[in-house]
């Protein structure tokens, strides 16, 4: 993936989101992204647990940027950031606690995410096509628990950034994989089936609504 078409991509996620949240309230300053509208207690863990997986893939991808000097894992990791920023809007928006809120890189909320960001690291330090199988790994998963979350909700702004979100981990999937495949390695999905990886992986890239 080129750089000029994650920022691309970056900067449709951050404009859709703080769109979406703006629209609702009716202004554009920060204490006015308070909305009267409520979410259930699924939709509101969703959120919240989407913000620390969106964090643990940027926070992995700087990580391992250190060792390796992939270019991939400086771009995608700048992508991650406004991933979940464009989640962190929606917090704001609803009134949810931000389990991400001062936390440092490789420092979260929830215990099992910082049990897999300690796993994955250590994977993706042995050499960099670990490396590139993790950030692969990576997005199969963040694929896999995007389509969940938005099972259960129908609110169409939460809806409208997850879309965005899905689209842009299809493209950093395809980035990981094309560098696999580069380096004379195919990879095999972990968390999702051949036959959806094979889908998104000879998919076209997509400018995800930017």
């Amino acid at each position: 993936m080129r750089r000029k078409e994650f920022l691309r991509y970056s900067l449709a996620v951050v404009a859709g989101a703080a769109a979406a949240a703006l629209a609702a309230c009716g202004g554009g300053d920060s204490a006015e992204l308070a909305s009267t509208a409520t979410l259930d207690d699924a939709e509101t863990a969703a959120l919240r647990y989407m913000r620390e997986e969106e964090k643990l893939a940027h926070d992995v991808y700087a990580v391992l940027y250190v060792p390796w000097g992939l270019q991939i894992f400086s771009n995608i990791a700048a992508s991650e950031t406004q991933h979940t920023e464009a989640i962190l809007q929606l917090l704001l928006k609803y009134g949810v606690d931000d389990p991400a809120a001062g936390r440092a890189v490789g420092e979260f909320e929830d215990a099992s995410i910082k049990a897999l960001f300690d796993q994955l690291v250590a994977a993706g330090r042995v050499n960099e096509v670990e490396a590139l199988k993790v950030g692969a790994l990576i997005e199969e998963t963040d694929i896999r628990d995007i389509n969940s979350k938005m099972a259960i909700t129908d609110n169409p702004d939460i809806l409208q950034v997850y879309d965005a979100l899905l689209c842009g981990s299809g493209n950093h999937l395809r980035a990981f994989n094309a560098q696999l495949l580069a380096n004379g390695v195919t990879y095999v999905p972990q968390v999702i089936s051949q036959a959806e990886w094979d889908a998104i992986a000879s998919a076209p890239a997509s400018t995800c609504g930017g």
